[in-house]
């Protein structure tokens, strides 16, 4: 194991909130510095820890980064999700085309508004929602598309925007799973009516819990903040349960440390890209798996994961065992998706196995493995082996993909 030190015996978590040894080597750590600590400290001095300038104020500059008029900051993606849709006037007895497949699952959002979901399959290359596939899935029920930047990789957003506007739908970016990424020359987050994010771990913005819709629509700005949260002004309203706000907003708190990780995202990018250099070079010699894909019309992807994509020989139960054989040396990883046409809420529904066969074949053979600015290129250099031993023991030689 080189210079790495671990403990004699693992203890492998069954939880997926039971904190892990600090000899792990885990799927994702934020990468906080003395400007978040500074910002944070100067958030608790504040006789408001909701509601307060900082929320505006990482507002105001996320919506800068990114180019839009407005930025709302929210206290997760799948609530951001929910928020968007009711802003849009989405709800029961209408649809929603969403994608099954990706690591926050937001389309949970559409079953929140009271609509339904209405799923499609995927590029096979990108992982993202594929325009030609979701077209026959519209109906005249269908009111939005919900497409996402799966692990950061953008959607195919100009396929996407000429489909919404012929069929007279809403577009609803979820770039939750991406930050920095770019398709031509626009930020991921640019593309949609509304885009949502999420700034939970392994987001490369981290600040806890939390999230932030943008938009360009002041109207649907407008409405967002209403739905967010109840105000002060409405405690004596008599009409503010017409539109029934949540309690969805951020805390000064997360709001300070976003703010910190934003002033710094430039230098945590270009630290996580090393990071992708150093597993490209070490997968380099691992045969037969599906290397990272990078559409032409793509600018650059900033990976939330690095997800190797197995062969064809390995099954879901295999790829569990090597997520066990690397745990047995304090290496976290995960199977990246359980697509949701495969969850029992779904299953009620009518959806089922088989459907979505580009999803099925992806997410069955799909691996995370850490990706984070903590990782040293010997760190590196021991995942990759680790999964190489442990893919040709569990699959009797090299995968054919």
């Amino acid at each position: 194991m080189d210079d790495l030190t671990v403990l004699e015996s693992p203890a492998v978590a069954d939880d997926d909130d039971l904190a892990l040894p600090d000899d792990w080597l885990l799927l994702s750590e934020p990468d906080v510095g003395e400007v978040e600590q500074t910002l944070v400290q100067a958030a608790l001095g504040q006789p408001r820890l909701s509601a307060g300038p900082m929320i505006e104020h990482f507002e105001r500059q996320f919506a800068q980064w990114l180019g839009r008029r407005h930025a709302v900051a929210v206290s997760s993606g799948t609530l951001g999700a929910w928020l968007a849709l009711r802003a849009l006037g989405i709800g029961p007895g209408d649809e929603v085309i969403a994608s099954p497949y990706g690591w926050h699952q937001v389309a949970h959002a559409v079953t929140l508004a009271g609509a339904r979901v209405v799923f499609a399959d995927i590029n096979y290359w990108s992982g993202c929602l594929d325009p030609a596939r979701a077209e026959p899935q519209i109906t005249p029920r269908t009111r939005a598309i919900l497409a996402g930047n799966v692990n950061g990789h953008p959607a195919a957003w100009p396929a996407w925007r000429e489909l919404a506007v012929r069929h007279g739908l809403a577009l609803i970016e979820d770039s939750t799973e991406a930050l920095g990424s770019r398709l031509g020359g626009q930020l991921v987050g640019s593309f949609g009516d509304i885009a949502v994010f999420d700034f939970s771990q392994p987001s490369a913005l981290c600040c806890g819990e939390g999230g932030m819709l943008v938009t360009d629509d002041d109207n649907l700005a407008t409405e967002l903040r209403y739905l967010r949260a109840r105000s002060v002004r409405d405690r004596r309203s008599v009409s503010v349960g017409s539109r029934v706000p949540l309690q969805a907003g951020m805390s000064e708190l997360s709001a300070a440390l976003g703010a910190g990780q934003l002033a710094r995202i430039d230098h945590i990018l270009a630290a996580r890209r090393a990071v992708e250099q150093h597993y490209h070079r070490q997968m380099q010699s691992f045969e037969g798996i599906k290397p990272p894909y990078i559409a032409p019309d793509v600018d650059e992807v900033h990976w939330m994961v690095y997800l190797v994509h197995l062969g064809k020989r390995f099954t879901a139960s295999a790829c569990e065992q090597i997520i066990e054989d690397m745990a047995a040396e304090f290496i976290e990883a995960a199977l990246y998706c359980q697509p949701l046409h495969q969850q029992f809420h779904y299953l009620q529904q009518g959806w089922h196995r088989g459907q979505f066969p580009l999803v099925e074949r992806i997410a069955d053979r799909a691996i995370a493995l850490p990706l984070h600015t903590r990782l040293a290129p010997d760190h590196v250099k021991f995942i990759v082996k680790t999964m190489k031993d442990s893919s040709v023991n569990v699959g009797a030689g090299a995968a054919i993909y």
